[in-house]
């Protein structure tokens, strides 16, 4: 199962999912590769790949990316070898990528479960990007611009979560995920092996007495 959660910078996904991953089992995260620099805190190959411009563009025209995108000034790309891989060994797989990046996702793999994070309010959104501390405010005010059209496209996704209260949204996201899974399982070739118990010589004729 693939499953790709995106929100606008700042609302809240990165937490989410960090919780998510620690109440949920075998779900795995993929790491995506970004121009960025890291914030304080964040180390490479955790939260992102940290690669140059340079080294971005070679693996992009070498068709490594599944998705990329240029996203507040800065590339982003999932790793298209880890996703098909975890995806063949059977894993359930989740992806921390913008909106751009889902629609991408979603032409390609239009069964991925897509879940979109919304911010309560502007207000809310603005308080959150600015207790960072890490951005520059010409960068905080660039989020916010494109906020402002990523909000509006939640349409595109199967599920809205609305991240007023933690708690009540990492249990949303929780529900979701569980729901996905048992939504997955009907297409595993083990049911069919169950309704092939079903068959005709098992049932009895009319007037019969079913053996027990």
């Amino acid at each position: 199962m693939l499953v790709v959660v995106s929100s606008p910078s700042g609302g809240g996904k990165s937490t989410l999912l960090s919780r998510l991953l620690k109440s949920v089992d075998n779900l795995y995260y993929s790491v995506s590769y970004t121009t960025r620099p890291p914030r304080p805190g964040e180390r490479h190959g955790e939260h992102y790949y940290f690669v140059s411009p340079d080294d971005f563009e070679r693996m992009r025209e070498h068709g490594e990316f599944l998705e990329s995108a240029l996203v507040h000034g800065h590339f982003y790309g999932t790793h298209r070898k880890f996703v098909e891989t975890r995806l063949e060994q059977g894993h359930d797989l989740i992806l921390d990528i913008d909106v751009q990046g889902a629609e991408s996702v979603a032409n390609i793999m239009p069964e991925a479960t897509r879940i979109f994070i919304m911010p309560p309010s502007y207000e809310v959104l603005r308080q959150r990007l600015c207790a960072r501390g890490s951005d520059h405010p010409q960068t905080i005010a660039r989020r916010l611009r494109n906020a402002t059209q990523e909000v509006r496209r939640f349409r595109e996704f199967h599920y809205v979560i609305v991240n007023d209260d933690l708690e009540r949204a990492l249990h949303s996201l929780i529900c979701i995920i569980t729901a996905e899974r048992e939504r997955w399982r009907l297409s595993e070739k083990w049911l069919e092996a169950i309704v092939d118990t079903f068959d005709a010589e098992s049932l009895p004729l009319e007037g019969e007495t079913p053996k027990l």
